[in-house]
């Protein structure tokens, strides 16, 4: 498991005397990286030699809002040259607005905000932003200075809805502090489920903020760890899902060096998926592969197809999984001999089956596939998409054009009388009356029917 703690203060005096053992214990836990955040320029020079010091430690550039009566042109430049010149400085931060505490005057803050944020956008580096009940003035700077908004809000606590939609759809990351794990959290737990697990980063906030069970110790980056059961149970997903799709979200926003090598076999939750192939024929307007290569922090994107010797030694032990399923970055049908072969093996050792398809099997085989698949697959599970041949068309853009959609009709109704399980799924962007139609007809062919969520990967 490998973690990224995405703010630690370990340039603050809390740490002068036990640094070492500090990151000793972070590495313990599975930390691989450590960003400090600057809150002064005097701070952020601290920062850049830490970097410097420690390999798995990068540093960030900024003034905290707290400063902001304080500062002159020559912290501004200081800061500039900083993130000019250090080659472990990955963000420019922590920066934005505190109207909670009032440390500094706010037409300081948005002065300096601004200023700070205008580095960021110039040398294209992503903001570490703070901002407490200053969501109005927050949202015109950004919206001013970096429309094209990169960055993370770090310990989020607005609780407006509409001010998270906002940032979300700005493209920017939400990371929460450890007081998501405090009993009396559950309004912040009930924010944190509105944050997509592909826009979560993970923080400590160190030295403040420390979660259970280590609360009312000082706080570092090895208890990063105590945040993967909270979120664990708010995504339903494994503390290994989380683990891992927070570390791949810090390494795409901060460009961390993290290697992340492609996926034969990924586990997601208590299934293990399949990626046998990366080629396809759809071209899906709204398949993650136009924008992604990750499913859930799994990299899919495979240097060649693996053999089904490959295959198998990718799987490792499969009886702990409840299912083995055969979905990746392409249409697994393509490889119809290679699903057959393993999924025999995994039948051998008393695991279930699962086919994820386009469905169109039987024109890339140029036969009816459902009877080899008898006694292999317990189920398949087919998207459609579409309640006609036109919308399907128009959506999917099948390299068979429009005789794909009688063809996964027919393979969905030939799938039932082989006796296998069949489950169809629709995504809700065609529209309520259209999913509608979806509905009837799957249910009236004696399927189950799933709607899927836009986005919604894994």
């Amino acid at each position: 498991m490998r973690l990224v703690d995405t703010h630690s203060h370990l340039d603050f005096p809390d740490y002068k005397n036990d640094l070492d053992e500090v990151l000793g214990r972070a590495a313990e836990s599975g930390v691989i990286r450590v960003i400090v955040p600057g809150t002064s320029a005097a701070s952020s020079e601290k920062a850049v030699k830490l970097a410097a010091a420690y390999p798995g430690v990068f540093s960030a550039a900024g003034i905290h809002p707290h400063e902001a009566d304080k500062v002159g042109d020559n912290d501004i430049a200081r800061i500039r040259d900083l993130a000019v010149n250090s080659d472990k400085i990955v963000a420019i931060g922590e920066i934005g607005l505190d109207y909670f505490k009032g440390y500094s005057k706010k037409e300081n803050q948005r002065k300096l905000f601004r200023r700070l944020l205008s580095i960021a956008n110039e040398l294209e580096l992503p903001a570490i932003l703070h901002n407490r009940d200053a969501d109005g003035d927050f949202l015109e700077i950004l919206s001013e200075v970096m429309p094209q908004a990169k960055g993370v809000m770090h310990c989020y606590s607005s609780k407006p809805p509409a001010f998270l939609e906002e940032m979300l759809s700005r493209g920017m990351y939400i990371s929460f502090a450890g007081n998501i794990t405090f009993e009396k959290a559950e309004e912040l737990r009930k924010i944190v489920k509105r944050v997509p697990p592909e826009r979560l980063l993970l923080e400590t906030d160190s030295p403040y903020i420390t979660p259970e069970p280590s609360r009312g110790k000082r706080n570092e980056p090895g208890y990063v760890k105590y945040l993967l059961e909270t979120y664990s149970g708010i995504y339903r997903l494994s503390t290994s899902d989380i683990a891992r799709i927070t570390t791949h979200n810090a390494n795409q926003l901060f460009h961390l060096g993290i290697e992340e090598k492609p996926a034969i076999a990924y586990p997601i939750r208590n299934s293990l998926y399949l990626n046998i192939t990366n080629r396809c024929t759809n071209r899906c307007a709204f398949c993650t592969r136009q924008y992604s290569n990750y499913a859930k922090g799994h990299n899919l994107k495979l240097n060649a197809e693996p053999a089904s010797s490959e295959i198998i030694e990718a799987m490792g032990d499969v009886s702990g999984y409840n299912e083995v399923v055969f979905c990746g970055y392409g249409e697994p049908t393509l490889r119809l001999e290679a699903i057959k072969k393993v999924a025999s093996y995994v039948k051998e050792k008393g695991t279930k089956v699962r086919l994820t398809t386009n469905g169109e099997g039987n024109l890339i085989s140029e036969r009816r596939i459902s009877s080899e698949l008898k006694g292999l697959v317990d189920r398949v599970s087919v998207s459609l998409n579409a309640p006609n041949e036109e919308g399907y068309d128009r959506l999917c853009r099948s390299v068979f054009g429009r005789r794909a959609y009688k063809a996964i009709l027919d393979f969905i109704a030939e799938c039932r009388e082989d006796k296998i399980e069949v489950e169809v799924t629709c995504l809700d962007i065609i529209g309520e009356e259209a999913v509608e139609e979806c509905r009837k007809m799957v249910e009236a062919r004696g399927a189950l029917f799933r709607l899927r969520h836009e986005g919604a990967v894994g």
